[in-house]
């Protein structure tokens, strides 16, 4: 089929071979574009099929847009390194279907796993990313972090992502970590301000619309945990943003 499949990459080895068999299921061409990583994974790719090209990280949606030039054809599947298509997804661009629709962008539910478990509740499902769409009319984003896709007509569908987001507590804390950091350089470029009550609020109501609007609540520990992640977190990228504006 005319589509590239897009993936941006640093040190995915455990992740990128699955991800680039998944994609040339519906793909002619994966393109990969790599942040000189470590370890084997622009090796496993190049096995596996994919073009890679070296760029050092310009941010995650700076780092998308760049890979677009290297795609021959208008239709990308951008999927992150860890994610793949549920059987859903799958057979509605496997039809085709999106050639002649009214569309130029799919945003997809993923369903997130800790481990090998299922992660929906607690603010951790659905959230939506865009991983599908035409080049000619809609484009990833440019902030450094959470990057979103915009175009003239993009879909909020039903259909499916599944995302091995993470393996243990500590890949959680550390990524979540790194996220805040790109936020608040995104923030502070932006000349965005806050005040000292800021942390508080944010992360108090990102605990309690995760823990009783997005039922954790009704899953007893594990619905606690991931709903004070969100919060610490909330509550940490604010509390970032004052400090740096302090030494600004």
């Amino acid at each position: 089929m005319e589509i590239s499949g897009l993936v941006i990459t640093f040190n995915e080895e455990k992740w990128i071979g699955g991800c680039v068999e998944d994609m040339f299921r519906v793909c002619d061409e994966v393109i990969v574009i790599d942040s000189y990583s470590s370890d084997r994974t622009v090796e496993i790719a190049e096995e596996m099929g994919a073009k890679v090209i070296q760029q050092k990280f310009l941010g995650d949606g700076p780092q998308r847009i760049h890979g677009l030039q290297f795609c021959k054809n208008n239709w990308i599947l951008n999927l992150d390194a860890d994610e793949r298509l549920e059987e859903d997804s799958y057979l509605f661009i496997k039809s085709g279907k999106f050639f002649d629709g009214p569309y130029d962008g799919y945003r997809f539910r993923r369903n997130t796993y800790f481990r090998d478990e299922l992660i929906n509740f607690s603010g951790w499902y659905p959230d939506y990313a865009c991983r599908f769409f035409d080049k000619r009319t809609a484009r990833p984003g440019t902030t450094i972090v959470h990057q979103d896709v915009t175009g003239k007509n993009v879909l909020k569908s039903k259909m499916h992502l599944r995302h091995y987001s993470w393996t243990g507590f500590h890949q959680i804390i550390s990524k979540k970590n790194q996220y805040t950091d790109w936020q608040v350089e995104e923030y502070v470029k932006n000349g965005k301000k806050t005040s000292f009550l800021a942390p508080f609020v944010h992360g108090w109501t990102s605990f309690f619309k995760c823990y009783i609007f997005k039922k954790g609540i009704f899953h007893g520990l594990d619905g606690f945990t991931f709903a004070l992640i969100q919060a610490f977190f909330s509550y940490m990228k604010y509390a970032k943003l004052i400090k740096e504006n302090k030494k600004k």
